[in-house]
């Protein structure tokens, strides 16, 4: 297949270019390039004959169109947005522009581009958007595809509208779509403001690591390649106008799965007084969500997929990958 994917400089983007690209499709990766988009992330792809790179704002619908005309891409993997909760509290503006008004200019060139082709049948829209659109759950229960959606936050919120327009756009124009509802996920290029990695970095640089509020609140964590396993999944066996949850089923406070980082660092660095004796809670963050659980049998049961890198094994690659690569995180870190 040719794939058009939006955001693919980012850091869930480029690990669904590098699979995608090592499975033999053609990439085209339409990214801004602002601060978490990194052309970094794609090491050793800018000169393979399956890669195309656009630089562009998903907000500009002309040049969107151009694109797709320009290059003819058999689906279109819609990534690009703003991710980081924090940011969406302070500069909430940008996430609604962003995840709102660039999914619909992205809807309305991808509307054109799939009626100018005579409603192919073998086209895509495959929407990635997050569990947190669904709000939060107490100790029990988990959420399903049908689950009311209840956003918290600036940014889960416009993930919410951008899910909505997805699906508008399918029941009122037939545009094929697909929509993912994904947990927690973590791995190697993630930016360094995201939790995983930030325990990570400080724990190297032995800086205090921050823990919001008590450290209960409860996440699904995902490894980054079970992630963009089952977008392919989902892109290539998926039904259309289907939701389908990607979760790993690896529940754990934040505050144990800070002290799992830990207790890795301590076995890298034993002569270094224990890592969890500089973690530091710190006042909660507005909004936050106490508990999210994903119910994923609809991908496993249908589409045949699992997660195959467990939290543990997941969490000691990753430590190694930022010990291994602070001449990629080093430079970000201002």
């Amino acid at each position: 297949m040719k794939l058009l994917i939006t955001g693919g400089s980012g850091f869930i983007g480029s690990a669904l270019v590098r699979h995608a690209i090592g499975l033999g499709h053609s990439v085209i990766n339409v990214d801004n390039l602002t601060y978490a988009g990194n052309p970094d992330n794609l090491p050793g792809i800018s000169d393979n004959p399956l890669y195309s790179f656009e630089k562009a704002d998903i907000r500009d619908g002309e040049k969107l169109r151009e694109i797709l005309e320009t290059h003819v891409p058999d689906s279109v993997i819609h990534l690009a947005a703003e991710t980081h909760v924090d940011r969406s509290i302070q500069f909430s503006s940008e996430f609604i522009t962003t995840n709102v008004n660039g999914t619909y200019a992205l809807l309305e060139a991808a509307l054109h581009y799939w009626e100018q082709r005579g409603n192919d049948g073998k086209f895509r829209f495959l929407h990635v958007s997050t569990d947190e659109v669904y709000g939060q759950l107490d100790h029990e229960g988990s959420f399903t595809e049908d689950s009311p959606y209840r956003p918290s936050s600036p940014y889960s919120a416009s993930k919410a509208a951008s899910d909505h327009l997805v699906n508008a756009w399918h029941m009122t124009y037939g545009l094929p779509v697909l929509t993912t509802n994904c947990s927690n996920t973590y791995g190697q290029y993630q930016f360094p403001e995201k939790l995983i990695p930030k325990v990570i970095i400080n724990g190297i640089e032995k800086k205090s690591i921050p823990v919001y509020g008590n450290g209960q609140n409860i996440r699904e964590w995902l490894h980054v390649n079970d992630l963009v396993d089952a977008l392919m999944r989902i892109l290539s066996d998926g039904e259309i106008g289907q939701i389908y949850n990607i979760g790993s089923g690896s529940e754990i406070a934040n505050l144990a799965l800070v002290k799992m980082i830990c207790e890795i660092l301590d076995s890298k660095f034993p002569d270094l007084s224990p890592h969890s004796e500089h973690i530091q809670f710190v006042n909660d963050r507005a909004g936050h969500d106490f508990r999210y659980s994903l119910d994923s049998s609809k991908i496993r049961n249908g589409l045949g997929w699992k997660p195959s890198v467990s939290l543990d094994e997941g969490l000691c690659e990753t430590v190694n990958w930022y010990l291994e690569n602070d001449n990629w995180w080093k430079p970000l870190m201002n």
